[in-house]
């Protein structure tokens, strides 16, 4: 089970892809993902605590997900560690994490809910 504190992550609305000739170490966001692409990849970001605090509850968290064989990896993206999971293996990845006590943030469109 999870030791960490309560941790909350916001699934990066962009796809991403490994950098070529960086698989696990660098990413980069591509426009439109293509549904055949297996390297497709999503990014999680973690919205609490920052610094060392952070890269230990990633470290959590990315242990939890290997328990269960969903590869993942830390990576710096915009200045930021996210974690990053295969974009097949999202739906396991977000459910393991929902299991073991992580809020998952949403994206609500204000329009959406208020069309006026």
């Amino acid at each position: 089970m999870n030791n960490n504190p309560f941790s909350v992550v916001h699934r990066l609305p962009q796809s991403y892809r490994w950098l070529s000739g960086y698989a696990g170490v660098k990413v980069e966001a591509i426009l439109l993902p293509a549904e055949e692409e297996e390297s497709n990849l999503i990014g999680l970001k973690l919205l609490s605590p920052e610094g060392d605090s952070a890269r230990s509850i990633l470290q959590g968290l990315n242990l939890s997900l290997r328990e269960i064989e969903v590869e993942s990896n830390i990576v710096e993206c915009d200045g930021e560690l996210c974690l990053f999971v295969k974009r097949d293996d999202e739906s396991a990845a977000m459910c393991r994490l929902k299991n073991i006590g992580t809020a998952i943030a949403e994206s609500v469109s204000v329009s959406a809910l208020y069309p006026f």
